[in-house]
Formats: C-alpha cells, structure tokens, sequence
C-alpha cells in the first residue's frame, strides 16, 4: 500500500474518531488515542481490501 494512501485512510480515521470516541464512552467504555492504536492496522487492512474492491469495479 502506498504511503499517500495510508495517509487517506488515517485522515479518514481521524474524521470519525470523535464519533467512534463519544459512542464507546456512552456505552460506558473509556477510550483514546493510545487505546486505538492497536486497531489502526486493522483498519488500514480493511480500508486496503476496500479501495482494491472499488479499484476493480471501476476498472470493468
């Protein structure tokens, strides 16, 4: 993955952490940046598999 895409992918992160954030601490589970952390490569692997899925369907 390119690094100009791992930097879409985390601003897209960055874009609905404060949402992520307020649903999780309504729920009565504490969070941050340190505790999304181990998630980040987990997202980045979806969003990857996602840009390739729409990268072939515009291709046909």
């Amino acid at each position: 993955m390119s690094s100009d895409k791992t930097l879409e992918f985390m601003g897209i992160a960055m874009k609905y952490f404060p949402e992520a954030k307020a649903k999780l601490e309504a729920s009565g589970i504490p969070f941050s940046m340190e505790m999304a952390e181990p998630f980040m490569e987990l997202f980045k692997s979806v969003m990857q598999e996602a840009y390739e899925l729409g990268k072939q369907d515009a291709q046909r």
